[in-house]
């Protein structure tokens, strides 16, 4: 048969954040008038979906509605420290920090209005634009909570900053604390060889991943997909050559990338195994989706033809040349 097919599995471990040395985020936050929330952070979005993740995490915790969720000017001159976007931090410290700041700024809100209708501060519940009571009829808007706050001179504001508790290695021994929080994953790729031309196509890949919290469930499908597919390309197509320390791959006519024609149906499963130390209990899934997929799709084209590809990328002719070298192995042993 020309065409063989395999599956391979392959799991994974990662750290959250930046590695041996302590990360850091500080965030603003105001219920403003109108009921709307008001967020000031130095976060910087570059198409990960941070501020929607951040307007989701708002929401949920002041009780306004996402719509009304404005993120304010990032600029570091006039924002507190987010740090930068890698790392896959973002949701990690940036949501965590939010969240707090938040916290503070609704306890601000509670606290005048419990006072106002006389009641228990635990009582006082806020959600979908609007802040209650339990157990009474107390129920008014958010912007006229607001409004009553800041007749009594309050204004529902707050501040907080995230920071982890890490360490380098020490170099006598290797222990340390370099990264708090670590997410798992394991994923299975089917894929198909042509024993004849060498081409490698990967069908499917099974992905499971724990992300602590999944704030958005969509953007987590999203971000392992983004990670698989770029791992493909790593994995079957990238190959950046240096000839005599200059590129000799320097525009993508020979720098091949995957399309849509060579996505595989990707199949998520998120594991939600909740961070014990961070207010919201998220991780991350950045990085970490792309990991698992290489070494799952080379133990998959072991299990079709086998052979191992230890050099990357496996383009058809170091599978070819796999494929001819275990012939020639296979008849040697014959002839022996």
């Amino acid at each position: 048969m020309a065409r063989k097919r395999g599956r391979g599995m392959a799991a994974c471990w990662y750290g959250i954040a930046r590695t041996a040395t302590v990360d850091r985020a500080g965030a603003w936050a105001e219920i403003d008038d109108g009921g709307s929330a008001k967020i000031v952070t130095g976060v910087t979005e570059i198409g990960e979906g941070i501020l929607t993740v951040l307007a989701q995490i708002v929401a949920h915790e002041l009780g306004v509605k996402p719509a009304d969720v404005v993120i304010g000017d990032n600029d570091t001159a006039r924002s507190p420290e987010a740090a930068h976007a890698g790392a896959s931090r973002q949701t990690y410290m940036i949501g965590n920090v939010v969240a707090l700041a938040c916290r503070e700024a609704r306890a601000r809100l509670a606290g005048v209005m419990a006072e106002v209708w006389d009641v228990e501060v635990d009582l006082i519940r806020t959600g979908n634009g609007e802040c209650w009571a339990e157990n009474t009829n107390h129920r008014i808007t958010m912007g006229e909570a607001v409004d009553t706050c800041k007749k009594r001179g309050v204004v529902p504001v707050g501040s907080a900053s995230f920071g982890t508790d890490t360490t380098g290695l020490d170099p006598s021994d290797g222990a340390g604390r370099p990264w708090q929080a670590y997410v798992f994953g394991c994923q299975v790729a089917e894929v198909e060889v042509d024993t004849i031309t060498g081409e490698v196509q990967v069908l499917a890949v099974w992905a499971a991943h724990d992300v602590g919290r999944a704030v958005n469930p969509k953007g987590v499908e999203g971000q392992i997909e983004g990670g698989i597919v770029q791992a493909l390309g790593q994995g079957l197509m990238e190959d950046y050559k240096l000839r005599d320390g200059h590129t000799s791959t320097s525009g993508f006519a020979k720098y091949i990338l995957p399309t849509s024609l060579d996505v595989p149906r990707v199949n998520s499963i998120i594991i939600e195994d909740p961070d014990p130390i961070g207010p919201l209990g998220v991780k991350g899934i950045g990085e970490p989706a792309m990991v698992p997929t290489i070494p799952a799709i080379m133990n998959a084209i072991y299990d079709a033809v086998g052979v191992r590809i230890t050099s990357l990328p496996a383009t058809p002719e170091r599978v070819l040349g796999a494929l001819r070298e275990k012939q020639r192995l296979t008849s040697l042993q014959a002839a022996e």
